[in-house]
């Protein structure tokens, strides 16, 4: 490759690169300002953005209000190209400045929840285990695939969405190395769901949390990249994001804290299901 970088013995912030989100990445934690977070009227209370990660709990808290959960919830919108996720309130619910999070003021002091599968766990589990299998062998199987998910996205949004869509220029070998990866991950679920209507036997957390990443992805809606990856050629995979995405609580949670796109399709800030008329 031309023009090889050579790394410094010691890398210093100065050295870092450009690119879409050059303004709010930084190495280092904390707060960068004071504000504290807004507090609607109902016991939880999500700050969050729609990306994937946020899509995937406001699609479970939409679908338990639609199985007749109490589940009402107010989310409030985090501009993370702002740096609102470096809040002093923020960073107090989840030091990690990433969104979601969750405060649950039904205890003393109110308990914060952050990363998004904590969040579906801890949700699921306070109405009665809503979405995770009874049975112990797929109740396992759920927790496999949710876990795998976690683990397995960064390589889809933090390698092969930042180097196809938001680094300052496309180079090969980053594009070539995280779409390798990218369709192995797609062709593991294909595989999967040519065998299985749902991931783990039943709708699960395992199915929004995947949807909210390769059913989307698949669908054409991430990183204008639905050609490059061939994503049609996934049938399985294409077939189960589809059955999902025509739920009525997966419709309403994909708009949630959204503020991009058609108008129809956002809703920045939700604080009761008449939001959305």
């Amino acid at each position: 490759m031309s023009n090889e970088y050579v790394p410094p013995k010691v890398w210093t912030w100065d050295q870092a690169s450009g690119g879409q989100f050059a303004n709010i990445n930084r190495p280092i934690a904390g707060a960068t300002h004071d504000k504290a977070l807004p507090v609607g009227e109902h016991p939880l209370q999500l700050y969050s953005l729609a990306t994937p990660n946020g899509v995937k709990v406001t699609i479970l808290l939409e679908e338990l209000l639609e199985a007749g959960h109490k589940a009402e919830y107010d989310a409030w919108l985090i501009e993370i190209s702002k740096g609102d996720q470096f809040g002093s309130g923020f960073v107090e619910a989840n030091p990690n400045s990433k969104i979601p999070a969750l405060m649950d003021h039904r205890t003393t002091p109110p308990q914060r929840v952050f990363e998004s599968a904590s969040i579906m766990l801890y949700v699921a589990e306070k109405f009665g285990g809503a979405f995770i299998p009874k049975d112990p062998a797929l109740r396992t199987e759920m927790f496999n695939w949710l876990f795998w998910q976690m683990g397995s996205a960064p390589f889809v949004g933090g390698g092969f969405g930042h180097f196809y869509a938001y680094a300052p220029t496309k180079q090969e070998y980053p594009i070539n190395r995280y779409a390798m990866e990218t369709k192995r991950q797609l062709d593991v679920l294909d595989r999967h769901l040519a065998e299985h209507d749902w991931m783990a036997g039943e709708y699960s957390l395992a199915d929004m949390a995947i949807y909210a990443w390769y059913g989307n992805m698949v669908l054409g809606r991430a990183y204008k990249a639905a050609e490059f990856l061939d994503v049609t050629s996934y049938t399985h995979l294409l077939a189960w994001a589809e059955r999902i995405d025509v739920r009525p609580a997966v419709i309403r949670g994909r708009r949630v804290n959204r503020n991009w796109g058609e108008a129809h399709e956002q809703l920045p800030e939700r604080h009761s299901a008449a939001d959305f008329d």
